[in-house]
This record gives C-alpha cells, sequence and structure tokens, in this order.
C-alpha cells in the first residue's frame, strides 16, 4: 500500500509522529530521495519522535551511527551514499541490524536493497523547489515473492 503525504518543514513533527504510526510493528525505514531531498532531516525528526538523546547527524563517512532513547533502546542510522558494493553493507553487519528489532533508518538504501527485509517500510521524498514543501510516498508493503518449489516438487 503507498500513501503519499505534502508537508513543510513546520510540519515535520506531525509527520514524523504519523510516519511511525503508520510504520506500525515494522523497524526498518528506509529513506529514498535526491541529494537535499530532506532524508536526514526527516531521520533526526524521527529520532526525537523516538526520545533519542544522542545528537543526530549524517553517517555519510562512518556508514552507520548507533543512537540512544531515554528508555536506553537502540537507533541505528545508515548511510550507503559511499558504498561501492553490496558486500560492503554485508561487512557492516547491516542484515543483522535489520533483524535485531531495534529501529534501523536507511538513507540512500537503492544501494543496498537486496538487504532490506520484505517488513520495511520505504519512503520516497522529492523537494518542490518552488515553495520548499516536499511529497512523501511511503510504501509499506510490498508484493511477496513466489513461493520456491524444491527440486522434488514441495513447498
Amino acid at each position: 500500500m503507498e500513501v503519499a503525504k505534502t508537508y513543510g518543514l513546520d510540519e515535520l513533527e506531525a509527520v514524523a509522529k504519523w510516519l511511525l504510526q503508520h510504520a506500525g510493528t515494522k523497524r526498518v525505514l528506509a529513506f529514498y530521495g535526491k541529494m537535499g531531498a530532506g532524508k536526514t532531516t526527516l531521520i533526526k525528526q524521527i529520532c526525537r519522535t523516538l526520545n533519542v538523546t544522542d545528537n543526530v547527524t549524517s553517517p555519510t563517512f562512518a556508514l552507520i551511527n548507533e543512537y540512544h532513547t531515554a528508555d536506553e533502546s537502540k537507533v541505528f542510522h545508515f548511510d550507503f551514499y559511499r558504498i561501492n558494493k553490496l558486500s560492503e553493507a554485508y561487512d557492516l553487519g547491516a542484515d543483522e541490524y535489520f533483524c535485531s528489532g531495534c529501529f534501523c533508518m536507511v538513507e540512500w538504501p537503492e544501494l543496498a536493497e537486496e538487504l532490506l527485509p520484505d517488513a520495511c517500510v520505504r519512503v520516497h521524498i522529492e523537494a518542490n523547489e518552488r515553495d520548499g514543501k516536499r511529497t512523501m510516498k511511503v510504501e509499506t508493503q510490498r508484493a511477496t515473492s513466489l513461493p520456491v518449489l524444491h527440486p522434488n516438487g514441495r513447498l
């Protein structure tokens, strides 16, 4: 299912709450958009909403940042902009983080798409240069893959 929402910077707090509510039990959120679309800005607000106590910054060079919340939960923030091969995301253990049950915010997920779990919220952000607003398209469910038949013909 895909839902679209247009917002301005003054609405970020409400948008972050709405997105987390829309995500439900899903803990991996993948953010797509051009440079400057507002991915990191929205992630910072989501982290505030989750009561992250650490300074939230883009992990462009570190590739992953770990944040802590007031209730001692963890939030992981990935930036795959600088990876060149999928194996680099595997080397970070990204797949293990995605299965940890902790919130994982992923910028530039296109570069590690096959690592993302099916239960991932995909957030596509576009900036409107005329009025500064953002349009966010949120995809919460992907078509599931077909069952795999074993050589003996069973599922």
